[in-house]
């Protein structure tokens, strides 16, 4: 049986005037840091809050793009935005208590629509910093299907094509993207 596998990061941080100071690692570019305006520090600045949340968000996208990858599910692009809240918590001190991510995934074929609830939660389960952190996490997704002239909307006609659907055409292509979007949707949101 093989030994678990450890894994060590390190980081050095310098301070280098009132509430700032530069992050580096052995080979990451430095990066300066400091406290965010409602602490008394300045914009522009990475907070240990941006960077708390940012990390999250970076962890989610990876794990995702893994489990598709081994799921062979053709990608077209992934962004994701995530929104931290911090906040007093009765009893204690500030805390950050909720980060919702929302993933916005664009995916080649129509036919992996239904696959994608699964990748979702496989990453969501995966995440080794959401798994290592005690605020609730929120995934909120979008799922988008990549039209293009041999790939077009559900209707299945080439725009210009001079062949108008029907409108039981459109009644079941509309019925269609809109259950495989809810499919998506009802998976979540999902929490951590």
């Amino acid at each position: 049986m093989s030994e678990p596998k450890v894994f060590y990061y390190e980081t050095e941080i310098e301070w280098t005037k009132e509430k700032e100071g530069q992050i580096k690692g052995p080979t990451p570019p430095t990066v300066s840091v400091g406290a965010p305006p409602e602490f008394k520090g300045r914009e522009g600045i990475w907070s240990p809050e941006d960077l708390f949340v940012a990390s999250l968000n970076t962890c989610f996208m990876l794990t995702f793009l893994a489990i598709a990858e081994n799921s062979k599910v053709p990608l077209v692009s992934f962004s994701s935005a995530a929104k931290g809240k911090l906040e007093r918590v009765p009893g204690s001190n500030y805390q950050i208590t909720g980060i919702v991510v929302k993933p916005r995934v664009v995916i080649a074929s129509a036919n992996d629509l239904g696959r994608i609830p699964r990748i979702l939660e496989k990453a969501k389960e995966n995440c080794f910093v959401s798994n290592s952190i005690k605020s609730a996490t929120k995934i909120e997704p979008e799922v988008f299907h990549h039209q293009t002239q041999t790939s077009p909307c559900p209707l299945g006609k080439t725009p210009g094509s001079g062949g108008l659907p029907s409108a039981l055409e459109i009644w079941l292509a509309w019925v269609t993207s809109r259950r495989a979007l809810a499919e998506v949707r009802l998976g979540g949101p999902f929490v951590f």
